[in-house]
């Protein structure tokens, strides 16, 4: 911290936006609440700037279901719904600020960018000793092109080109006015209204590690640019499982219906291809298998849809902090044909689990006819899943 900042009495507040979904990411839950380095994304936002001694307090936008991993709130902080867009989030952010001086300094932050450290935010406050509107911004490593039409095109100067990323600093009454006269414009950031008023932005350093979790490989650069990454040991497990076929049932296989005469008879769905992953999953983590988490003695796994049981493997390895790298699922029958219905599997699992599709391979084989698969008594499934876990 500057000798300045250390002088500097503590007089900003934050608005933390924590309202998105991030469907781009393909988690199973917003991704501001995925697990990173022990504790949800969002509360390392949330811990950085009410940790921050330059920092009053602040407005946490966000839902019943993400705050509840932020409970209690810290001294200083209230809550604020999030709208449907990012701008209504941050009109609500202020909404609950009307009590505060308009000379005040605001940080708006998204909690998708957990790498926020007390240097940026200083160097922020900072710059607002003779400004109105400060944004921390990147230089652009990379060369750019334009696209038409999925062909590559002319360069483009990145001489002049910046990332910007947030937190931004503003004076209240600035990011006020800049809200109200926004009505029917939409931006990705504060300081793209604010510019519209005629406001000057003034720009300061950003920080690598306010990388943006927007897909689900972001997740693994974070943890190298936050310092979280820990030894990692790759652990295989091996899941086999075989149903009866009869007539009357719905054949479920690898998570979708498939039309076929008969249905596999089980407590569950009894879709063999999930439950020879689940037990897969379960035995990298050395975890049990299948029956001792959900026994079929229990009478509230009578016909459930084995997705839950496979989801519920894959949240085990997230909550020990490790990912699922590949899984390798055959099933073997006689009948229906597989090859037909591949891809909608491999989409179904990297559903159920958030996991790329790319890392999921099913295969299909018959017995030649022998055996009870052969017969068309049954359907058997085997899986490999090859996870990544940090070692202890």
């Amino acid at each position: 911290m500057t000798e300045s900042a250390r002088s500097a009495p503590a007089h900003a507040v934050a608005i933390l936006l924590a309202g998105g979904r991030g469907v781009r990411a393909g988690f199973d839950r917003p991704k501001q609440a995925m697990p990173l380095g022990g504790k949800p994304v969002l509360q390392w936002s949330l811990d950085a700037l009410a940790s921050h001694p330059r920092i009053m307090g602040g407005v946490l936008v966000a839902d019943d279901a993400a705050a509840a991993d932020a409970t209690p709130l810290p001294t200083g902080w209230r809550r604020a719904a999030p709208g449907n867009e990012r701008q209504q989030s941050v009109a609500n952010g202020l909404a609950e600020l009307a009590d505060r001086d308009g000379d005040m300094i605001v940080l708006v932050h998204d909690a998708a960018r957990p790498g926020l450290t007390p240097a940026v935010v200083d160097r922020l406050i900072d710059a607002l000793s003779g400004a109105e509107v400060a944004i921390p911004v990147l230089p652009v490593p990379d060369t750019l092109v334009e696209l038409s039409e999925a062909e590559a095109g002319e360069v483009v100067d990145r001489a002049a080109l910046v990332r910007v990323q947030t937190p931004q600093a503003f004076r209240l009454k600035t990011l006020r006015l800049a809200h109200a006269e926004a009505q029917g414009i939409t931006a990705t950031d504060d300081a793209q209204l604010a510019r519209r008023t005629g406001v000057k932005v003034t720009t300061v350093a950003g920080d690598a590690a306010l990388h943006k979790l927007t897909y689900a490989e972001d997740m693994a650069i974070l943890e190298g640019l936050m310092g979280l990454r820990k030894m990692m040991r790759t652990a295989v497990g091996m899941g086999y499982d075989v149903h009866r076929l009869v007539a009357g049932r719905p054949l479920w296989l690898g998570g979708i219906e498939i039309a076929h005469s008969h249905g596999l008879d089980g407590h569950s769905d009894a879709d063999v291809a999930l439950h020879a992953l689940t037990d897969a999953v379960l035995g990298a983590l050395g975890d049990g298998d299948i029956g001792d988490h959900f026994p079929p003695s229990d009478p509230q796994w009578r016909g459930a849809a084995s997705d839950r049981f496979l989801a519920f493997a894959g949240e085990r390895v997230v909550a020990r902090g490790g990912r699922i790298s590949h899984l390798d699922l055959t099933i073997i029958a006689e009948a229906p044909r597989i090859g037909p219905h591949r891809a909608a599997i491999r989409a179904r699992i990297a559903e159920i689990l958030a996991i790329p599709v790319e890392h999921i391979s099913v295969k299909a084989t018959t017995t030649e006819r022998l055996g009870f698969t052969g017969r068309q008594e049954g359907i058997a499934a085997q899986a490999v899943a090859t996870l990544q876990l940090p070692e202890n």
